[in-house]
């Protein structure tokens, strides 16, 4: 866990939360940005993931494990005694939901870019055909064959990240199938969301997820006050887009009137 303090006087503090297979080093740029905004920013790799790792492992880590690398971060971030907000991507959105809806945080609120709740890129696997195939075989290789180029339309990114050694889309058909179950249980609600204002952005171009889920899932909250974006022509990495300034603009505008409902003079 890593944290980067605020340019000026911190108005706040912001925890992300990455997606699946990737790790904080692609969040530079949101970093310095959040940073320049006057928030401090707090970021771990999720469990097996990022710097340190050995590549050539599959995925095969715990969904508890990861909801715990969430809860720290978040713990970390209310000893500011300053006001959270979450903003977590994709699979890290998915575990942010449960952690917030499974244990009281005092967050000011939440951000999630394309939850995963309904995966529409998904890994060839035998056990799609063979009921149960995958318990007889959890150890089973699989590549979920999600590439840079799937994620953004932005060149420079593909470009620059097109080689990243700590980019890794390997998992297990147990990890899959967990996954699967992580997803259907969030998007069913088996846990109470709290009553906190949520801000969800999808891009309309997603080639990775289904966004009518995401966006369902935000109509069966019972929230005071809650938004929803479809970014036109977007994919799925939002603040890796060439629309990412006009996202991050969206974004801290949602933040500000926040912090102003909770009685902070905000410039």
């Amino acid at each position: 866990m890593w944290k980067w303090e605020a340019a000026g006087q911190a108005k706040a503090v912001v925890v992300l939360i990455h997606n699946a297979y990737e790790h904080h080093l692609r969040y530079a740029w949101q970093i310095e940005q959040w940073r320049s905004l006057n928030f401090h920013v707090i970021m771990g790799d999720l469990p097996g993931h990022g710097e340190g790792l050995d590549v050539e492992l599959v995925h095969e880590e715990s969904f508890e494990d990861y909801e715990e690398a969430v809860r720290l971060s978040l713990e970390a971030a209310l000893e500011e005694s300053l006001p959270v907000f979450v903003i977590a991507h994709g699979l890290g959105a998915t575990i942010a939901m449960n952690v917030l809806a499974k244990q009281s945080f005092a967050v000011a609120a939440a951000i999630f870019t394309s939850p995963w709740l309904q995966l529409i890129k998904k890994p060839f696997s035998l056990s799609k055909a063979v009921p149960g195939l995958h318990k007889l075989m959890a150890n089973m290789k699989l590549d979920h064959d999600i590439h840079i180029r799937h994620l953004t339309r932005n060149i420079e990114v593909v470009m620059a990240e097109n080689d990243d050694h700590l980019y890794n889309t390997l998992i297990t058909a147990g990890w899959y199938h967990e996954l699967l179950n992580y997803m259907k249980q969030t998007e069913q609600g088996i846990n109470r969301f709290p009553d906190i204002p949520v801000f969800v952005h999808t891009g309309e171009k997603d080639e990775i997820i289904n966004i009518g889920a995401a966006k369902q899932w935000l109509k069966q909250q019972d929230l005071k006050e809650f938004s929803f974006k479809e970014w036109k022509d977007c994919y799925h990495d939002l603040f890796q887009e060439p629309e990412r300034e006009d996202i991050l603009t969206s974004a801290h505008l949602f933040m500000k009137n926040v912090l102003r409902s909770l009685g902070y003079l905000v410039d």
